[in-house]
């Protein structure tokens, strides 16, 4: 493996306190038992040092993550998607890199074309409930059959109860990968996705420090870009893409 770029010089004088960061439990982007905490979170430990900052980590389940960012807990939450109620209270610096992309996987003894989500009304497709899909999705108006998560959803696509999952591309990786490794060769991602959301870090718009924080990051991200570093990160920590 080719060395990584060594750090700008005003990363190794980082003296100021440690940047708080929240994330929750979605893997494989953040995670407390992955390597770094999941690829998001490598990148923006990266991009912090890179500017200068050290960072501290520590996992919540989402609400209670959001919760304690907005009442000063942490300074910032990494693996977000961005919205316009949530610009009213969180900075978005540049983005991660990182897109999620939501769409089809189905059994490779069944493949279909999915750009035209109209022909698939006659199929009965797999969603988690309570997960929030794509506008364009649900606008559709398919045939749907929750499951508790995605794991489970996985399972009833291959014990053919449903024809098609709705799920996030790099966490279908990731159970084919881990839990659902004997299955790796009979599950295929369909192309094109349904959506692609860019992941975000926020920090705070109404402390005054988030806007600091935010410029950090993004110049980080800038030199880590610039540097071809990174690229070689997602490389290594999403291979999906």
């Amino acid at each position: 493996m080719p060395a990584l770029p060594a750090p700008s010089a005003r990363a190794a004088q980082a003296t100021d306190a440690p940047v708080r960061m929240v994330a929750t439990e979605f893997p494989p982007y953040t995670g407390s038992a992955l390597p770094g905490g999941g690829i998001a979170c490598e990148i923006t430990r990266a991009a912090l040092h890179q500017a200068g900052r050290s960072m501290e980590l520590t996992f919540r389940p989402w609400a209670r993550a959001l919760l304690e960012f907005q009442r000063g807990d942490h300074d910032g939450v990494i693996g977000a998607w961005r919205s316009v109620e949530r610009e009213r209270t969180m900075r978005f610096p540049q983005p991660l890199g990182i897109l999620n992309q939501v769409g089809f996987m189905a059994r490779a003894d069944r493949k279909r074309r999915v750009d035209d989500l109209a022909a698939l009304r006659d199929l009965r497709i797999g969603v988690v409930h309570g997960y929030a899909n794509p506008p364009r999705f649900d606008a559709a108006n398919l045939a749907v059959e929750g499951a508790v998560d995605d794991l489970a959803n996985l399972r009833k696509l291959l014990a053919g109860r449903v024809d098609l999952a709705l799920i996030d591309k790099g966490v279908g990786a990731h159970l084919l990968e881990t839990q659902l490794r004997a299955a790796a060769g009979k599950l295929v991602w369909l192309e094109p996705s349904v959506s692609e959301i860019p992941l975000y870090t926020v920090f705070s718009k109404i402390r005054p420090e988030g806007e600091r924080f935010a410029a950090a990051l993004s110049r980080g991200i800038g030199d880590l870009q610039g540097s071809g570093r990174l690229a070689m990160l997602l490389q290594q920590g999403a291979r999906w893409q």
